[in-house]
């Protein structure tokens, strides 16, 4: 049996990707309400951030990994797809290619876009 400390500090994919979904959907709320630059939707994007490498770091490339979106409109996007559907999703978001160049090492980069 897992340990609660355990299913805190490892949360499934499951658990991760339901996160990444929920704080997506706060941080474009709070975009709307209080626009892009208040410290709420700052912090709502960040912490989608973490949640997205925290997944790519711990799950990549066996059940998620990186893919540019091909299909986006604007600034250039990976999608962080699942290799088997989580409910009936099929990805965990999108990260700007620009941020995941910030925030992952290119040895990462490489390892996570590996299919």
């Amino acid at each position: 049996m897992i340990s609660e400390t355990a299913k805190l500090l490892y949360p499934s994919v499951e658990k991760l990707v339901q996160e990444i979904v929920a704080i997506n959907h706060a941080w474009k709320v709070a975009c709307e309400l209080f626009g892009q630059d208040s410290p709420l939707s700052v912090s709502s994007r960040d912490l989608k951030t973490c949640l997205q490498v925290r997944l790519l770091r711990s799950y990549a490339p066996k059940q998620v990994y990186l893919i540019e979106d091909k299909q986006s409109e604007g600034e250039p996007l990976y999608s962080l797809r699942l290799r088997k559907p989580i409910g009936e999703r099929l990805y965990a978001e999108h990260l700007p290619i620009r941020i995941a160049e910030e925030v992952l090492t290119d040895k990462e980069l490489k390892q996570f876009k590996k299919i």
